[in-house]
């Protein structure tokens, strides 16, 4: 372990996570929607037919958003209806992410239903409190433990270690993953979301949903997913694969405006979205899913 504290770009993650083919890169596409985006006289319709021309991206894309954690209440059927609804920036981190999802949904169901109901409950939170860019939250969510997947890839003979530690210490894996690597799956997870070029409304919510006080811009949208990671572990809902379950924030509550009637009310609206969640998770392990 480094004696010195290292900010995330001085830290080794890099060389945790380069040179690795298995893990998603910036498919020319995504560059492309990219470019769409910051210029002012392209339209939804050009962005549409360049995400539409790739059927099985577009096909990933569809499935998520019909999917219940952003609970539109039609089918959505058009790559262009998914971008006024979503915006660029949820339809390009659902393209960039639908790998990870891939490998989540074969090989870490748990943590896919994790994830998911994290995404469901991020939802529930900002409807509740009447939060703005709720999809953008709900996505920020949904890609929080994106670098435990990274661990798994890059560093599974490490996850033993970090388990015996954990247990041995009696603490949670998140703080046994920093005792053992000097890092955490949150800084790897928002080291990935940069490398994407995602926006910092996505980086910042993954990479200090564990250490709310460390998000400066967009604390808020932190705030939510924070929440929404530890209700849903503490529903028994999924298996992040950490059993420790972190005391809410006092800064997220704060931040958030959250008293006990207003957590109950969220607590009893995510439970009863979790059972639509379940369904979703099983016909897209079945292969039924559109």
């Amino acid at each position: 372990m480094s004696s010195a504290k290292e900010t995330l770009d001085e830290r080794p993650i890099e060389s945790i996570i380069e040179d690795v083919n298995t893990l998603p890169t910036l498919p020319g596409i995504i560059s492309r929607l990219t470019e769409l985006a910051e210029d002012r006289e392209s339209t939804i319709e050009e962005m549409a037919r360049l995400v539409s021309s790739d059927h099985v991206l577009s096909a990933k894309i569809l499935k998520l958003v019909n999917s219940p954690f952003y609970g539109f209440p039609g089918r959505v059927s058009t790559v262009s209806n998914a971008l006024i609804l979503l915006g660029v920036n949820v339809v390009k981190s659902l393209a960039l992410s639908s790998s990870i999802f891939e490998i989540m949904e074969k090989h870490a169901v748990g943590l896919w239903e994790h994830s998911l109901g994290a995404a469901v409950a991020a939802s529930v939170i900002t409807d509740t409190l009447g939060m703005e860019d709720a999809e953008e939250v709900s996505t920020a969510a949904l890609l929080h433990d994106i670098g435990k997947v990274i661990l798994k890839i890059k560093l599974d003979e490490r996850l033993e270690e970090i388990g015996r530690v954990a247990a041995d210490g009696g603490i949670s894996m998140f703080e046994a993953e920093r005792r053992v690597l000097d890092t955490d799956h949150a800084e790897i997870g928002g080291w990935l979301a940069r490398r994407w070029y995602l926006p910092e409304q996505l980086v910042e919510p993954v990479m200090f949903h564990h250490a709310v006080e460390r998000s400066s811009k967009h604390r808020e949208k932190t705030a939510a997913v924070h929440m929404a990671d530890i209700l849903v572990k503490a529903s028994g809902f999924g298996a992040s694969g950490d059993e420790f379950v972190h005391s809410a924030s006092p800064l997220a509550l704060e931040v958030l405006g959250l008293d006990m009637e207003r957590l109950e009310e969220i607590v009893l609206r995510i439970e009863d979205r979790l059972v639509e969640v379940k369904n979703f998770s099983l016909e897209v392990r079945s292969g039924d899913a559109g």
